[in-house]
């Protein structure tokens, strides 16, 4: 899947809703509240941190993909993967029309549901920035009908919103940043990992450049150490 000495490196250092009637949107921003309300299960996608570390109790999960995103590290990160004065850089979800994301969609059921929303609307929403949308996934393989799920997404207008920058730049701010959760570079070669693992036949370009960049950037150092 990948040579020897990048996998020592990496080594080293290492989630379009139908509204109600016929039309079909993109994604419907949302209170999980009102997501939740009179169910008793619920589907959460994960395209970030989620698909290694969910944290919160589910039925199942299921690989699979988002249409109309695609995935992009233009978001900062102040608290998990950075701080104010070196904010991380994690990934968001851009809209694009033939674009879509891969990641993982966990089913919570019972109590599992207000749990979990619990837990997400303190890590995405109150320390990340993230809003909510309810998008329609699909999971991997044949036969496999597409389901409703929840999805945290960082606009624009947050305030911690870094935006578009070169690989350069995104490699250097990711090597060098870490948070309460870890150093930066864990979350981007976790996630580039996830996706070989898991979705090996799926190209993911800006991501396996920025991956590339940093543990360029970082060769040195280790074999200097």
């Amino acid at each position: 899947m990948h040579q020897a000495k990048k996998s020592d490196l990496r080594d080293f250092t290492i989630t379009t809703a139908k509204q109600l009637g016929s039309d079909t949107v993109r994604g419907i921003a949302m209170k999980p509240q009102d997501i939740v309300a009179g169910k008793s299960s619920l589907w959460i996608f994960g395209y970030g941190s989620l698909v290694w570390k969910p944290d919160f109790k589910y039925k199942r999960s299921k690989v699979g993909y988002i249409k109309g995103y695609k995935r992009r590290f233009w978001h900062g990160d102040n608290f998990h993967r950075g701080d104010d004065e070196m904010p991380g850089r994690v990934v968001t979800l851009i809209e694009e029309d033939d674009a879509c994301t891969w990641g993982v969609a966990f089913e919570v059921t019972g109590s599992q549901v207000e749990e979990s929303l619990k837990y997400l609307n303190v890590r995405e929403a109150v320390r990340g920035g993230y809003l909510t949308r309810v998008v329609e996934f699909f999971p991997r393989g044949t036969n496999q009908s597409p389901v409703q799920a929840l999805v945290y997404i960082a606009t624009p207008d947050n305030p911690i919103y870094l935006g578009p920058a070169s690989t350069e730049k995104i490699a250097a701010q990711i090597a060098v940043c870490k948070g309460k959760s870890g150093p930066n570079i864990e979350y981007l070669l976790r996630l580039a990992e996830f996706m070989r693992v898991s979705c090996p036949e799926v190209e993911d370009p800006h991501l396996f450049s920025i991956e590339a960049a940093v543990l360029a950037a970082i060769r040195p150092i280790l074999l200097a150490g």
